[in-house]
């Protein structure tokens, strides 16, 4: 890790930050940027006490290598890391005179260039560039942490730099896009095998245009194999102490490295392990060569100017190599924006039931929101629709249609024959008939429509949920054992979605009010399947939207939060069947409004949803909702993939936050969907416009 040991910026721009603090301790992060909130499945509601973690540190090591795990980028590379090798990439005098050398050896490329700043960590190198002029400028990186970072610089300075999350080995460009590639401060090498390393190189070909330029440096791998101190230490400070145990893989071709942090007040606050593979010249000839890169060059080697100088590690010999693409001009599939994509849009059958609705039938506003969902794909321009919603003949509508239509836009929220428990069956039946679709998979709408499952897979990643308890169908409520010690709770059912079940009277201020709110949903729903019992939270009411699929392209809609201000004192501060169904309810005079919420809180949440979205295998938008206890801690309440499209929902309501308009938000969930299909050339780059717009905006 740069100067402490094997990286500068990230592994290979695919490093996840772990949300520590500005200090670089853990406070209450669990090394994956996850709350230690209580994020249990208890059974009872008795107050959890929170308890700052330790760092385990595992002593004396005979193998390093048996410690160093495969996806170990994904850890390192957050605040901590900006500290031990800040005396390299947190100097900007030395960031300066890497520019002012890698321009030389590039010939000063024009200003206008369009140069890919791969592997960018905190953007050194990219925001330098633009201070120079050259506005053209795009930084990816894995880094979460980092990438956050260079674009709160970036804000702060006024620059232009396009930063992204990705992954270096698929490049979110379309091909022959850039004049230069630059992988820079020793960010090559970091993956398992070398296949990964010419899976980088092979992408950076196909991104750049012909006669494009590649320039890295990568640590010296013949000199430090020579030179490493198998044992080392240094103060960073007067605060942190760093020790370092090196030693060869046992291939000869990887430094492996172990490095545990000490605070002087707080005692061990790392202990991590890490590998870079070693490249000598022979090597990365060899390697470039079978990437299809033509006339590759070494400019001799550098070393920083470190005001620390102590301990450089893979820092302190780098080799300086740059090659040219010599290829055709990629041959480009007719531009979608001349022909109208044709699209089948799948809604709910309106000549059927639906359990879930007043009346169980669509009424005018159900028909009112289809509409504006037409006008809305009308004034987009660039689709041919077509719409299914009689269920009775779906599977021959869509046999017809297969081979003659891009992908299906599926907004069947009501699920197959508007029964809410075959939501999932939709996608199922288009997985069947191999015909592409927006939106998550069947497993994840099964994963979503569990509610404890959900809290489950939360709790797992250290997210926090309410305290909470289930009750089968064959309990009986008058004698339950799991009583809640401690009251208000609410009373929901645990499958389920739009709020189905959930009224007023689900919150409960004592047992009695609890075993009136379990009949209510047994008798006046018909729902007899489990229920859960969770603790009621006070504090605010929260929704959170993303678009896109991470961590390649996404973008967060504005936090937003339920405003509960008109509702008279006597009820309960719940979004819940009322304020979505009964237009004459209190309850319907709800509005959202931009949330008001800490950074530090709003960091945490974003993250987790962001993480959840990736483990649920979440696609193209999903909406996940929390609440804030009466101390301002936030905890998940819902993941809601395939979130309601319609034009006054939720997503929308984010989306206008940003100054988006609904005919903005369809497109950008189609777009998102093509993108993840393969189904577009282009780049997703209206989301990074309208990120930047809600950004500026909001």
């Amino acid at each position: 890790m740069g100067s402490s040991s094997n990286a500068s910026k990230s592994a290979s721009g695919l490093a996840h930050s772990n949300g520590r603090d500005s200090e670089g301790d853990n406070g209450n992060s669990n090394g994956n940027g996850n709350s230690n909130g209580n994020g249990n499945n208890s059974k009872t509601l008795t107050a959890v006490k929170k308890v700052k973690p330790r760092c385990r540190t595992l002593g004396p090591v005979a193998n390093l290598e048996e410690h160093v795990q495969s996806d170990w980028w994904r850890r390192v590379f957050n605040s901590l890391y900006l500290k031990t090798d800040g005396d390299v990439v947190e100097d900007d005098a030395i960031t300066r005179d890497e520019i002012t050398n890698f321009l030389q050896l590039l010939n000063t490329p024009p200003a206008d260039a369009m140069v890919l700043d791969l592997c960018c960590g905190q953007g050194r190198h990219s925001l330098e560039l633009d201070r120079r002029g050259y506005k053209n400028v795009h930084g990816i990186d894995r880094s979460r942490y980092l990438i956050q970072k260079a674009k709160t610089r970036a804000r702060k300075e006024g620059l232009d730099v396009r930063f992204r999350e990705g992954d270096a080995r698929k490049i979110d460009y379309p091909a022959d896009t850039f004049d230069i590639v630059l992988i820079l401060g020793n960010s090559f090498g970091y993956f398992e095998t070398v296949n990964d390393d010419l899976r980088v190189l092979k992408e950076v070909v196909r991104v750049l245009k012909p006669w494009g330029r590649i320039l890295i440096d990568v640590t010296d791998g013949a000199y430090i194999k020579s030179t490493y101190d198998p044992r080392s230490w240094e103060w960073i400070g007067d605060k942190y102490f760093v020790c370092r145990e090196r030693s060869l893989s046992l291939d000869n071709q990887r430094l492996i490295s172990r490095e545990i942090i000490t605070h002087v007040e707080r005692g061990v606050i790392e202990d991590q392990f890490y590998a870079e593979r070693l490249y000598d010249k022979e090597a990365l000839t060899n390697l470039f060569a079978n990437a299809k890169f033509s006339d590759v060059a070494f400019h001799g080697t550098m070393t920083p100017d470190s005001q620390r100088n102590q301990d450089l590690g893979m820092m302190a010999q780098r080799l300086i190599v740059s090659s040219v693409v010599k290829k055709e001009w990629t041959t480009l599939k007719p531009k979608r924006g001349t022909q109208k994509k044709n699209v089948a849009v799948l809604l709910g059958d309106p000549s059927k039931p639906d359990p879930l609705k007043p009346g169980a039938t669509f009424d005018d506003d159900d028909l009112y929101t289809i509409d504006q969902l037409k006008s809305a794909l009308r004034n987009a321009e660039d689709y041919n629709v077509a719409y299914l919603s009689s269920h009775n003949t779906l599977v021959p509508d869509l046999l017809k249609l297969k081979g003659k239509i891009d992908y299906v836009v599926n907004l069947c929220d009501e699920g197959y024959q508007n029964d809410a428990r075959k939501e999932l069956h939709i996608p199922a039946i288009l997985e069947i008939l191999d015909i592409p679709y927006t939106g998550s998979n069947p497993q994840c709408l099964a994963f979503c429509y569990d509610k404890s499952l959900v809290r489950g897979i939360a709790s797992e990643m250290q997210i926090p949920v309410p305290e909470a308890f289930f009750i089968k169908p064959e309990d009986s409520i008058f004698e339950l054992r799991a009583v809640p010690s401690v009251f208000p709770v609410i009373v929901k059912p645990n499958f389920g979605d739009s709020s189905f079940g959930i009224t007023q009277k689900s919150v409960a201020y004592s047992l009695e009010e609890m075993v009136s709110a379990i009949t209510d949903i047994r008798g006046k729903f018909g729902y007899e399947k489990p229920i859960l019992v969770e603790r009621f939270l006070n504090g605010k009411d929260l929704s959170v939207g993303i678009i896109g699929n991470p961590p390649e392209s996404y973008v967060v809609l504005p936090i937003i939060e339920e405003d509960y201000s008109d509702l008279p004192p006597d009820l309960p501060r719940i979004c819940g069947y009322e304020a979505k169904w009964l237009p004459e309810s209190p309850y319907s005079k709800l509005k959202s409004i931009p949330a008001n919420l800490p950074p530090e809180t709003e960091k945490f949440i974003v993250d987790c949803c962001l993480k959840l979205f990736e483990r649920l295998e979440c696609r193209d938008y999903s909406r996940f909702d929390w609440r804030l206890d009466e101390l301002g801690n936030p905890y998940l309440l819902e993941v809601n993939p395939n979130p309601g499209w319609c034009w006054d929902g939720h997503l929308a309501k984010m989306a206008s936050q940003a100054f988006i308009s609904y005919t903005e938000v369809v497109k950008l969930i189609l777009q998102a969907a093509e993108q993840r299909l393969k189904l577009t050339d282009e780049h997703f780059g209206t989301i990074e416009l309208l990120n930047a717009q809600a950004l500026a905006q909001v």
